[in-house]
């Protein structure tokens, strides 16, 4: 063998060795980039169910309001709301009421048992 031949047999092997290598690495990132897509779906997926989940509780939540407030049933949501407040409020008023209308039963009472009736 002469010495060109060796010359480009060494040539071939390097060449052949470069094609390998950059064919591996081509291989490995398009791997890697496949699972990226992959785990992109999957947390698309994921993140598409945990939407429609959120949206199922909301619904929930507006129909259990709808059945609680009067006349909620009839409402839309931006409606149902406002009542919600309005609701709350007329609640909190009739408990202040109770709170003094026990109060003064009270009061009687102790007034009562003071004269011994």
């Amino acid at each position: 063998m002469g010495h060109h031949e060796n010359a480009r047999k060494a040539h071939r092997k390097l060449v052949n060795r470069r094609k390998r290598t950059t064919r591996d690495i081509t291989a490995a990132y398009h791997h890697r980039w496949q699972q990226q897509q992959q785990q992109q779906k999957k947390d698309k997926v994921q993140e598409d169910q945990d939407d429609q989940s959120k949206e199922e509780l909301l619904e929930t939540k507006i129909l259990a309001l709808q059945r609680i407030v009067p006349g909620g049933e009839t409402l839309g949501v931006d409606e149902l709301f406002e009542e919600t407040a309005d609701y709350i409020l007329a609640l909190q008023c009739q408990i202040k009421a109770m709170k003094v209308l026990t109060n003064f039963i009270e009061g009687l009472k102790k007034e009562k048992s003071k004269f011994g009736a």
